[in-house]
Parts: structure tokens; C-alpha cells; sequence
């Protein structure tokens, strides 16, 4: 393989400026001029306001194709210089920006949004990878389908993106995470050459996966510039429950129960603590739902896809139970899609308002087998003075996948000073309880940059040495996401590891 025409990170500021010129001339003789972004102000669009390494950002390059992906990289390998591959940018690991020190070329997929088919019959649909989740979603919706990936990120993330980070959400419990979505992807190598197909089968022994090896890599093995996604029959009946819960515990009894009755017509189990639902409402000024004022709420929302399945019953049939056996302290059904819409305003609000809330916070997202969701949640609450000045712990998410998250706002924002300083020892803190449980410090946002140490302390180190291996088989040259999921080699193994105080 050629090696590089300069090394990036060149010490030599005539070199590194030789190199700037030349790569961003040879993208716009292949690509176009309105194709690659150079001026400050209209790179400031892709890059995270947090970011540390927008310095080193020579241009973003917006193509239109595989093929222009392909060039893209082509020309980039040729010259030794790194690309990061942006989706929409809502992950919250900092996987699709610079790190301080690199030279690098955002590779933005934006302009390759099409879905190119959806077939009913076969029940799959090929969009590609800058496609809206939203928009894919639409599109099934149209054809009587329903795709089952969903969050609530769903309108800016892109296709590509969910699937770099092997993505989840709201529909994990019923249809699994990002990689269980996908029969096939096309994907383009760090030196330009183009792999994998979009064939349409449910079935192929055919040798290695090597599409679920891309999935979860988050841009460090290949970029993905289409994917095949499997597709499901649309609901023809929905059912919206809001229910109080007296405890953690009390919730994955109700889970039980949910799911003997039920069964796998349950789309969405998630849960909201008290302190979660008073947060969202006092940065948005979202009400909760009326009547309702328990230590945890859930939420639940079944789907049938059947005309002859009673829904409905089945629904009434939980709640009695539940309401009988004290699982649940109180409860509404929603009776109209305007109620749904509202019920769901209260879960998405709570992320949300950490995008609104101006005092520094810790979010976690961190995982543990179903049946220790009570015992993690009580572990937390019962370390929670370990992060000084430290509210109450704020806890929501995923319960039929135990991905619930936790976090941390300070008690006093005037005086957050404490806090802050803590930061770093909060997310050790949660990740260790979750490993201690058999959990995973990352369930669904990736590695990227924040979460390197904690992977260090999750996998042995054959585990590490094997993903190296992997990586260095697929991009020899090491042009592709620098510094996300493992740390380079190039860094020093006794600098800072671990989180930083990125606000996200």
C-alpha cells in the first residue's frame, strides 16, 4: 500500500499548508466547488460547539454518491489525511468530531438522501445513508409498513449515523437495536474501494458478516453509503398507557405482567423517575399528566398489526391486574392521538431539556440485564452522595432493554463549582455499578471519544488487541475517525483518559 505523501500532525507548517491546498483542490475538481466547504462561518454547522479539534478541520465535502464517497476517499488516502464521516450529529460520545490535533476532512453525508425502493412484498426498503430517519420512516408509513427503528433524535439523525452507532431507542424491546434492522449495506474502505452489496436476503451463510462488523463501528472501518433495511407490517390498532408506579422494582413487575398479558404486541416500555418528569416540566414548561404523582412513571404503548386482534381488551385487562396487585398506583389510557402526542411530549421532554438547561449535568447511558434495573437503580440512589451538591439522580429510559439513564444536575445552580468538579468521578461511578451488574458502559450513543477509558476497563485486553487487529485490517493507514472508540497509538498512554466536562 502507498504510504502517505505526509504524515498528519506534520510539524512542518509549510508542509501541512501545501498539503491544506492540495486536497482541497483535488475535492473540488472531482466533486464540484459547491461541493466542499471551506470559510469559517459555514463550517461552523459541523462542528460541535464543544469541540476542541475544530482547528485542525481543513474543509467538509458534501457528496452526492457512493461513487463521489468513493473519490473522496481515494484522494484522501492518497495524501495520508484523515476523514471523519458526519451523519446528522446527535450522538452524545463526540464520534463524529476532531479530536485537538488532527487534520482532518469532514466527510458529510447530507446530500445522499434517497430512498431508493421500498418493496411491500418483500418487506425491506434501500435509502441511503444521509437519508433522515424520519423521512425513512415516513416512507415505509406510506407503503403500509412501519420500519422499526425510531428515537427521538429521529428528525436530524440520519440513516448512516444510527447505524455507525448500531442505534436504539424507544423500539428496542419489540424490534431490536440498529444492526437488527439491516439486511444488507454498501460501504466504501478508507483507500476508496467500494464493498458489500444491497441484495435483499433474509437468509446468506455465505462466509464472515461483514455488515454487522460495520455496524456499531462508528466510521473507523468504512463509511456506509446505503443499507437495506428490513421493514414490518404497520399497526392497524395502538394503545398509549401512562401509568404511576410505586417503584423500580414495582416497574419490572409491571413489565411481567405487561408481557403475559400483552405479549409482544408491546412497543415501548419506558420509565420516567419523579424528579425526571419535574425536570422536563420545569425547563420546558411541559405539565405532566394530570392526577398523576408517583415516584416513577411508565410508559407504555402496544401495537397490533392484525384486524382481529382486541387490542384493547388486552390493555384493560394489564391495568385491572396491575391496579390490583399495587403495581401500579394510578394510570390513563390515552383516548386520542392528540393524548398520545402528549404522553410522549413528557418522555422526549427529558432529554431534551438538557439542551435547554444552562447549569453543567452528567448523562449517562449505561446498561444492565432487565431483571438488575431495580437493583441499579437503588445502587445509584444509595451512592448518590458521591457526586457533591449533587439533586436527586434523574433516571429515564428503555426498561425491556435495562438501558436506563442516569443523571445529575446540581442542587444550587449558583453554586455548581463542587459539581462540576465531580463530573468525571459521576460517570465512573455509574459505569462501575452497571459493570458490577454485568452491564456495558455504552448501550446505545457508541464510544466516540468520551468513553475510550471506560471501554479500556470493560474488555480484556485480547478483547482490545483483536479490535485493533480488526481495525488495522480494514484501514492500514488509520485515515478513518481518528481517536474514536480505542486511542491511537500515536497518543500519549499517560495522558488524560476518560471523560471530559462536555456538557451533552
Amino acid at each position: 500500500m502507498t504510504a502517505p505523501m505526509f504524515a498528519v500532525g506534520h510539524d512542518d507548517p509549510a508542509a501541512r499548508g501545501q498539503m491544506t491546498g492540495d486536497i482541497v483542490d483535488a475535492l473540488r475538481a472531482a466533486l464540484g466547488a459547491s461541493a466542499v466547504v471551506t470559510s469559517g462561518s459555514d463550517l461552523e454547522g459541523y462542528l460541535d460547539r464543544h469541540d476542541q479539534g475544530r482547528g485542525g478541520v481543513i474543509c467538509a465535502v458534501r457528496p452526492r454518491s457512493s461513487d463521489e464517497v468513493s473519490r473522496v476517499l481515494g484522494e484522501c488516502h492518497r495524501r495520508g489525511i484523515k476523514v471523519i464521516a458526519q451523519g446528522g450529529r446527535t450522538g452524545l460520545a463526540g464520534g463524529a468530531f476532531p479530536s485537538a490535533g488532527d487534520r482532518v476532512v469532514l466527510l458529510s453525508l447530507e446530500r445522499m438522501r434517497a430512498v431508493r425502493a421500498v418493496d411491500p412484498i418483500g418487506n425491506f426498503m434501500v435509502v441511503e445513508a444521509g437519508c433522515p430517519l424520519a423521512v425513512a420512516r415516513e416512507a415505509a408509513r406510506s407503503a403500509g409498513r412501519t420500519l422499526g427503528l425510531d428515537h427521538g433524535a429521529a428528525g436530524t439523525s440520519q440513516i448512516g449515523g444510527n447505524l455507525a452507532t448500531n442505534a436504539g431507542g424507544n423500539n428496542v424491546i419489540r424490534y431490536g437495536m440498529a444492526r437488527d434492522q439491516v439486511l444488507a449495506v454498501e460501504a466504501v474502505l478508507a483507500d476508496g474501494a467500494m464493498v458489500g452489496d444491497l441484495r435483499a436476503l433474509r437468509k446468506s451463510n455465505a462466509g464472515y458478516d461483514l455488515k454487522s462488523l460495520l455496524i456499531g463501528s462508528e466510521g473507523t472501518l468504512a463509511v456506509v453509503t446505503a443499507a437495506t433495511l428490513k421493514l414490518w407490517p404497520a399497526p392497524v390498532a395502538t394503545a398509549t398507557v401512562f401509568l404511576g408506579v410505586p417503584s423500580a422494582a414495582a416497574v419490572l413487575d409491571l413489565l411481567a405482567l405487561a408481557r403475559s398479558i400483552v405479549g409482544e404486541q408491546i412497543t415501548a416500555f419506558e420509565l420516567m423517575s419523579r424528579s425526571a418528569v419535574a425536570f422536563a416540566a420545569g425547563c420546558a414548561d411541559e405539565p405532566t399528566i394530570a392526577g398523576i404523582d408517583a415516584p416513577y412513571c411508565a410508559l407504555i404503548e402496544c401495537e397490533a398489526t392484525s384486524r382481529f386482534t382486541d387490542l384493547a381488551a388486552a390493555v384493560d385487562a394489564l391495568l385491572s391486574e396491575a391496579m390490583e396487585q399495587a403495581i401500579v398506583v394510578d394510570g390513563t389510557v390515552a383516548a386520542s392521538e392528540a393524548q398520545r402526542a402528549a404522553m410522549w411530549r413528557i418522555r422526549e421532554g427529558i432529554p431534551n431539556a438538557f439542551l435547554e438547561t444552562p447549569v453543567p449535568f452528567v448523562k449517562t447511558d449505561t446498561a444492565v440485564p432487565v431483571s438488575a434495573v431495580g437493583t441499579f437503580v437503588a445502587e445509584i440512589e444509595r451512592r448518590v452522595h458521591e457526586v457533591p451538591d449533587a439533586d436527586a439522580p434523574i433516571f429515564f429510559g428503555h426498561v425491556g432493554d435495562g438501558n436506563i439513564h442516569v443523571n445529575f444536575v446540581p442542587r444550587d445552580p449558583a453554586r455548581c463549582e463542587r459539581f462540576r468538579a465531580a463530573m468525571p468521578a459521576a460517570y465512573r461511578m455509574v459505569e462501575d455499578i452497571a459493570l458490577a451488574l454485568g452491564g456495558t458502559v455504552s448501550a446505545e450513543h457508541g464510544i466516540g471519544q468520551t468513553k475510550r477509558e471506560a471501554l479500556e476497563r470493560m474488555k480484556s485486553g485480547r478483547e482490545l488487541a483483536l479490535m485493533r487487529a480488526v481495525r488495522a485490517a480494514f484501514d492500514p493507514a488509520a485515515i478513518l475517525n481518528p481517536d474514536k472508540i480505542l486511542f491511537s497509538a500515536s497518543r500519549d498512554p499517560a495522558g488524560p483518559r476518560g471523560h471530559t466536562a462536555r456538557e451533552n
